[in-house]
């Protein structure tokens, strides 16, 4: 009796653990929605992060990449910083479900004057959540020198 006693706690102990870690990881779907403007050598993009849920997400970090350099001095906002000579990375502050973000407006000088520039965005943190939806926060622009808005 005694040894089949111990067969079924130790059996438990194994069970336990494994089920407790399977749904620690919260999921959420970002998106961003926005405008890019080329006129010459400056570029805005503005843009309104949005989590579709189901969980909402503390931070998360989206990527701004240009096809073409951006010049050497930027004067970006204070949650924005460079990653290397096409790239801005910037934090989106805290997104809760089925709420637009606060909206970034992140203008930067290109080294250039291109007369188009491919602009791609897409998240690259979010906080420990994850994304199953990748298809709403990986876009690609192509923004001609015209002064006009290119919604995403």
């Amino acid at each position: 009796m005694r040894a089949w006693v111990l067969s079924g706690v130790c059996a438990g102990a194994v069970l336990v653990p494994g089920t407790a870690v399977a749904g620690a990881v919260p999921e959420a779907d970002l998106a961003f929605h926005g405008t890019a403007v080329l006129d010459g050598d400056r570029a805005e993009v503005r843009l309104t992060p949005l989590d579709n849920g189901p969980a909402a997400v503390a931070d998360a970090t989206v990527r701004l990449r240009w096809s073409v350099e951006l010049a050497d001095a930027q004067e970006l906002p204070a949650r924005c910083v460079r990653e290397d000579e096409r790239t801005v990375l910037c934090g989106t502050g805290a997104l809760a479900v089925a709420a637009p973000g606060e909206r970034l407006r992140v203008p930067v000088r290109l080294r250039e004057r291109p007369s188009e520039v491919t602009l791609e965005i897409d998240t690259v943190w979010s906080a420990g959540a994850v994304d199953q939806d990748r298809s709403n926060d990986r876009v690609a622009v192509l923004v001609l020198d015209t002064g006009d808005e290119y919604a995403f």
